[in-house]
């Protein structure tokens, strides 16, 4: 899947700004070199003008940032090193850990995009690429947790929302 797509579905379902984005990704690496004008061109149509292709490292930053941001720093643990090569897989297992989500989790948010994935199917998105029961997440796969995750994010928010008083 095209890092850009990955960016703005992950920026729609947290619903946040350019600015943020920035923030997030700076809390992977606050060295790293990123600004609001290079994400705004991450996040225009292939077609307009200005339009940027996102690079990995910088998919690699936000997604550790956005671990960082929402499940904290472990202090007692060296930083990791950010990926060079992202993959739909990889992205996968960021988000993942980025959520919380356990197995049954990941079976909710498939199938609340109407992409059921059996036990077997889910286990070896999450295998090394070099083991036997490996399998490489599709694009398709990918989109569709993605719309899950965001049906399941925003359904949340927008039920708190509609809930006054609490």
């Amino acid at each position: 899947m095209i890092n850009n797509d990955v960016l703005r579905s992950i920026r729609y379902m947290l619903d946040l700004s350019d600015g943020k984005v920035v923030e997030i990704a700076h809390l992977a690496d606050p060295d790293f070199a990123l600004d609001i004008d290079e994400v705004r061109a991450f996040l225009l149509k292939e077609d307009d003008p200005g339009y940027l292709a996102c690079r990995d490292t910088v998919l690699a930053h936000f997604l550790d940032g956005l671990v960082v941001h929402l499940r904290g720093r472990d202090e007692r643990l060296p930083a990791r090193p950010v990926e060079k090569r992202i993959s739909n897989n990889v992205v996968l297992k960021k988000l993942r850990v980025a959520f919380e989500l356990k197995d049954v989790d990941m079976h909710q948010v498939f199938a609340g995009a109407g992409f059921p994935v059996s036990k077997p199917e889910l286990s070896a998105l999450f295998r090394q690429p070099g083991h036997k029961n490996f399998r490489a997440c599709g694009d398709q796969l990918l989109r569709n947790f993605l719309k899950g995750l965001t049906e399941r994010v925003r359904g949340r928010r927008e039920a708190v929302i509609e809930q006054p008083g609490q």
